[in-house]
């Protein structure tokens, strides 16, 4: 499997994400894709050809290969990488949209008019709400497969032993499978790297809210300080005003006994 276009994809969605999505995407492409494509691929390659079981009944090894084995690890790997990676497509598509409508409104009201965005790729608004939705799809994804790896396989162990009495096998046979030590390694090495990639997404919508939260109770701190500043200066200047009010008559009786006089 080709996985080039994975690999621009998210390494152009790199400058948008954060100090945790950047270590999030590092994981996902040291961790998960190259040991996915490098080694777990190859470990996976020989398991139907490879699952023996003790009789020559016509259909037992098939049946009962596919009742240990509904699904293909390789495969639900495959499936998750491709479900964990897409969503951050959504990022890109509406920083595009934003650079595309900013290119318009520049060339209806000239290049020095006022810009609709500061920074097209900074987190804020729209394309704020867009980054923490991938960021919980992607947790529920690596959820929802972790536990599914967990459910089809009753857990992560391999036995190297496996007794089979489905139709048509004759009797209980014994069936063997291949590698069956490299494989929980292989297993348990990838259900860690999903888990610590939703350790990290949970920290890092913690970091956008409360980043986000710091800045709202700034912003309101501030225009609190400007609205009680200005509240001063206001009564400042009504008593001045007050005060000027007050010398006015003294200063024209002063000079209108002076002038009788």
């Amino acid at each position: 499997m080709n996985w080039a276009f994975l690999q621009g994809l998210l390494s152009g969605v790199n400058k948008y994400s954060t100090a945790f999505g950047r270590v999030w995407l590092s994981i996902v492409f040291v961790f998960r894709v190259l040991v996915f494509v490098v080694a777990a691929e190859k470990v996976w390659g020989d398991e139907q050809k490879d699952f023996k079981c003790n009789t020559a009944q016509p259909g037992c090894h098939n049946v009962c290969y596919d009742h240990f084995f509904p699904v293909s690890h390789v495969r639900l790997w495959a499936l998750q990488l491709i479900f964990v990676t897409c969503p951050s497509l959504l990022v890109v598509m509406h920083v595009a949209y934003r650079e595309d409508r900013e290119r318009k409104h520049r060339l209806k009201y000239g290049e020095n008019c006022t810009r609709l965005y500061k920074n097209t790729g900074k987190k804020r608004g729209g394309l704020w709400w867009t980054y923490i939705l991938t960021l919980v799809f992607k947790i529920g994804v690596d959820g929802t497969f972790v536990y599914l790896l967990y459910h089809i396989y009753e857990g992560y162990h391999f036995p190297s032993l496996i007794k089979c009495g489905q139709k048509p096998c004759p009797n209980l046979v014994d069936c063997f499978i291949a590698r069956p030590t490299e494989k929980r390694i292989f297993t348990i090495f990838m259900v860690v790297t999903s888990l610590l990639c939703i350790l990290l997404s949970v920290f890092e919508i913690i970091y956008l809210v409360g980043k986000r939260c710091h800045e709202c109770f700034s912003m309101n701190r501030h225009s609190n300080h400007a609205l009680i500043n200005n509240m001063s200066t206001g009564s400042n200047m009504m008593e001045s005003n007050k005060l000027a009010g007050k010398n006015a008559p003294e200063t024209a009786a002063l000079n209108y006994t002076t002038a009788v006089s």
